[in-house]
């Protein structure tokens, strides 16, 4: 149950930090959410091992939009620069 509360975070997380990233994405909406997902699961596992949530604890939704607005820089960094011939 706790991979699906961190998907449903993750998703929001995604929303939240598209709201607060405007501009044009190279991946657009669904790419955004998957890394708002991602950005729960990387919240959560760092948490951890920091010690901040407990073994099978979730991130915090202020966690997860962190998560997710470092991925979506790092992805508007790297993908961003490809440019089409």
């Amino acid at each position: 149950m706790a991979i699906i509360w961190t998907i449903i975070i993750g998703f929001l997380a995604g929303l939240v930090a598209k709201f607060l990233m405007p501009g044009r994405d190279p991946g657009g909406f669904i790419v955004t959410t998957l890394l708002g997902i991602a950005g729960a699961f990387v919240a959560t596992y760092l948490g951890a091992a920091i010690g901040w949530y407990r073994a099978g604890d979730g991130a915090g939704f202020i966690g997860a939009v962190l998560g997710a607005i470092i991925l979506l820089v790092l992805y508007r960094l790297f993908v961003g620069r490809r440019t089409t011939v």
